[in-house]
């Protein structure tokens, strides 16, 4: 079965690990330059063709896919006279593989609905490293038929694959996840700093919390950069986190929620982000929270 042209638009770091694997796949591509020159070069020169224009990406493409920060990028990259909409085919498929806002989401499937064309949201789990190897999550949600169609691309860039419903619903799963994620992140930086000022090891917190309920995935990623000393276990940013509960926050104010817990957790990585921890990873909680206890020398 011939292979759909896939356009792709945000070759970031997971991008550009999709993008390659992609490449690996016999699949023909068409970029264009979004922030990162050097990976757009690297695409190239595997035999992808660049254009200049979102609008260029989906007039050369059957399957458009978008991997950018935030939803204001996925709205620029969308709208206008020279993005993805204006050049849609019938019967393509856009697929928006960052994290953003539901509601923005939503609207931009109506858009493309109107152009004979179909919308997915689908975030992503896991690291590039898992995209080079064709391992990622995919939380995959929109038209069902669509959703069909291009499950064996999918396939060939993620390992453990859901459709969890409309539209939006795997941008709610995502952010739902990843603001549980980050308030655990927080609150463990929290703990293994106040054992420091409490004058108990940090091995030892863990080897007594690890024996009970309280041991997760979350706990092991922050034990490996507070312990071990290896804050790329969980290849994660704290401006990164800042976001999503950012979103998540909102996310629940237009639905007429209420979110008490989110608050603390915004105020966290936001003090962190603003301190000049942004770029370091969410393990790193650790350092920011160690920097506000008092010295005791």
């Amino acid at each position: 079965m011939t292979k759909p042209a896939i356009g792709f638009i945000g070759l970031g770091l997971m991008g550009s690990a999709m993008v390659q694997r992609l490449l690996d796949r016999g699949y023909a591509l068409t970029v264009v330059a979004n922030r990162s020159r050097a990976n757009v070069e690297k695409a190239i020169a595997r035999g992808a063709r660049e254009v200049k224009t979102a609008r260029q990406v989906a007039e050369n493409s059957d399957v458009i896919m978008l991997c950018v920060d935030t939803s204001a990028s996925v709205e620029a990259r969308m709208y206008g006279d020279d993005g993805v909409i204006a050049g849609l085919k019938p019967g393509a498929t856009v697929i928006d593989f960052g994290t953003s806002l539901p509601g923005s989401t939503r609207r931009i499937g109506e858009a493309v609905a109107k152009k004979g064309a179909a919308y997915l949201d689908a975030p992503l789990g896991r690291t590039p490293s898992h995209a080079a190897e064709g391992k990622l999550n995919i939380m995959c949600s929109g038209d069902e038929t669509a959703f069909k169609a291009v499950r064996p691309v999918l396939e060939d860039v993620g390992e453990n694959i859901f459709h969890l419903g409309a539209l939006g619903a795997g941008h709610t799963i995502k952010l739902l996840n990843n603001f549980y994620a980050m308030t655990t992140m927080s609150a463990l930086g929290e703990v293994f700093a106040m054992a420091d000022q409490a004058g108990v090891s940090r091995q030892s917190l863990y080897d007594v919390m690890a024996a009970g309920p309280n041991r997760s995935g979350m706990m092991d990623f922050m034990k490996a950069y507070a312990i071990d000393g290896d804050p790329e276990q969980l290849a994660f940013s704290i401006r990164n986190a800042r976001k999503d509960v950012t979103y998540y926050a909102t996310m629940v104010e237009e639905s007429g929620g209420a979110s008490i817990m989110s608050a603390s957790t915004r105020l966290v990585l936001g003090l962190a982000t603003n301190g000049g921890h942004g770029d370091e990873m969410v393990s790193q909680l650790v350092d920011f929270f160690s920097s506000l206890a008092p010295r005791n020398d």
